[in-house]
């Protein structure tokens, strides 16, 4: 994956998953952090290959976890309409 990507699927993500990105940025020390009004900003050129790999980690989880609730809910409305629906 290449960092565009990674930058697209985190700017695509929720609050709570930026928190997420947060804390895993925040546990490696030597990552410069930026943070104005408008939000917090982070080099990902700068990130060691350690990083980037646990990054893409948690972008691929966070993937399987909205795939996996798509294909629930799809499947709750076919029982929905299925078996509640009037006929």
């Amino acid at each position: 994956m290449n960092l565009n990507y990674i930058r697209d699927s985190i700017e695509a993500m929720n609050h709570q998953n930026h928190v997420d990105i947060l804390k895993i940025l925040v546990k490696h020390k030597d990552i410069c952090i930026n943070s104005n009004k408008s939000g917090i900003r982070i080099n990902l050129t700068e990130l060691k290959p350690a990083v980037i790999d646990e990054l893409i980690k948690y972008i691929k989880y966070i993937q399987t976890q909205e795939n996996a609730l798509k294909i629930d809910e799809k499947q709750k409305e076919n029982y929905k309409n299925e078996y509640f629906s009037e006929r």
